[in-house]
């Protein structure tokens, strides 16, 4: 967690916060530390918020990710400091942030607000102990003419130099990347921060994107989402784009780009509040939006044709008392509560979800049931995840599973946490106690 040791002190309140820290709290950001380590981050951050007093305390939570060996890659804007300059030198600008076009008055004063940028980065993190280099690893091309517009020294991405970055990620330095890059001539061109962050991720394979901006998050109709899956996003871009705020609209049109070139998540969060980096990446609620792709795509819901197949995959688990025995004919009618995993077209794993009637706020995994040859791919806790995903998404707050043989796959690995039978609505209670199983009752908040 940052502690405001960096150049700015946090509010009284955050101290309070920081200071009751408990040994909880670093046992969830260290299970998460094995599925980050050695993996690239990029950092978007924008000029607004390098302008904010938040940004001491943002670049020591980036030393708290590199300690973790986790590779940082910095992009940053500058359409606040590119506005302040034009005002503080009375020289109009053509474009603020880098997506419409870029005058020789205003490339000049981007050349010089980027510089100062930059700098405040390379000077906050060797304040931290951290090394970090001002790169010029972006080679761009003129936008051109738009619909009769010439765009003059506006650029958008040609190529990036990933071996420099890498050479320099390998050599634990943090590089610096900044929205002014190179034509073929050498000579400066303007580039749009999110879009930079977008190519960044696609040419690095990163991770994550994590683009820390002066609101709450994607704001869409009024409100922050605080998740949505790439596919609802492009839908809204494509038929509602005005349902989302104009601040984030370049943003989300990024994130849409660099999920489906590969980048699994993208992160947009308020870097005004204390902690918020740290808290987003390292919990599973997290403080600000996430677009992610469809992790999910081998796993469908079970149709009428799979009855045979599934009392087939899971004979061999009903003999050795890890599941409830079924029929062909219990299966057939339960079918709707089924999803099966596909490899090849044939299905290895398998899954239920169960809603109570009496209890719609509740959902029940069970069954779940992966082929050995298959286990330690990650596959059975990508069905519990999406699983919980399809009970969240119906209304359940709360997802119960029963096990008696598997219950430290779903404390350790899938975060539930054992509780009482009491829990159970009182016709599952019923259930249980006839069963004689003994299984424990585990339970996971959404």
């Amino acid at each position: 967690m940052s502690t405001g040791n960096g150049p700015t002190t946090p509010p009284a309140s955050s101290n309070a916060n920081a200071t009751t820290i408990k040994p909880t709290d670093l046992r969830g950001i260290l299970k998460y530390v094995p599925r980050f380590q050695g993996q690239i981050f990029i950092i978007a951050i924008d000029g607004a918020i390098v302008a904010d007093e938040n940004l001491g305390n943002l670049l020591v939570d980036i030393a708290v990710l590199r300690s973790l060996a986790i590779k940082i890659v910095l992009v940053h804007g500058i359409g606040q400091q590119l506005i302040e300059l034009s005002a503080l030198r009375s020289v109009p600008i053509s474009d603020a942030y880098g997506t419409g076009v870029t005058d020789a008055a205003t490339l000049d004063l981007a050349i010089r607000a980027s510089s100062r940028v930059s700098h405040a980065l390379l000077e906050g993190l060797t304040q931290n102990s951290l090394k970090s280099a001002i790169t010029n690893s972006i080679r761009a091309l003129p936008v051109g003419i738009i619909k009769g517009v010439d765009q003059q020294f506006t650029g958008r991405v040609e190529r990036i130099d990933k071996e420099f970055i890498t050479e320099l990620i390998d050599r634990q330095v943090v590089p610096i990347v900044s929205p002014v890059a190179f034509g073929p001539d050498g000579k400066s061109l303007r580039v749009n921060s999110d879009q930079l962050a977008a190519e960044l991720a696609e040419a690095l394979h990163a991770t994550k994107i994590v683009y820390l901006t002066p609101s709450g998050g994607l704001e869409i109709d009024g409100e922050v989402r605080r998740e949505i899956s790439v596919d609802a996003l492009r839908t809204i871009l494509t038929d509602e784009p005005a349902l989302i705020a104009e601040p984030a609209r370049s943003k989300a049109a990024h994130a849409v780009k660099a999920i489906e070139n590969g980048t699994p998540r993208v992160h947009i969060v308020d870097g005004r509040v204390f902690d918020g980096l740290i808290s987003e990446i390292f919990s599973s609620e997290g403080v600000g939006s996430l677009v992610y792709g469809n992790d999910y795509q081998q796993i469908r819901k079970a149709k009428r044709s799979d009855v045979r197949l599934l009392y087939n995959l899971t004979r061999a688990a009903v003999r050795r008392e890890e599941l409830i025995h079924r029929t062909q004919q219990a299966i057939e009618k339960n079918i709707d509560q089924f999803f099966v995993f596909e490899i090849d077209e044939n299905i290895i794993a398998c899954v239920t979800l169960y809603f109570y009637p009496d209890k719609p706020e509740m959902a029940e995994i069970g069954s779940l049931y992966v082929l050995p040859f298959y286990h330690n791919r990650g596959i059975g806790k990508k069905m519990i995840e999406y699983a919980c995903l399809m009970a969240k998404e119906r209304g359940a707050k709360t997802v119960i599973a029963l096990s008696t043989q598997s219950f430290g796959f779903f404390t350790n690995v899938c975060g539930f946490e054992e509780t009482t039978k009491d829990i159970l609505p009182e016709a599952r209670l019923k259930l249980y106690e006839d069963s004689g199983r003994n299984a424990k009752v585990l339970m996971k908040q959404l």
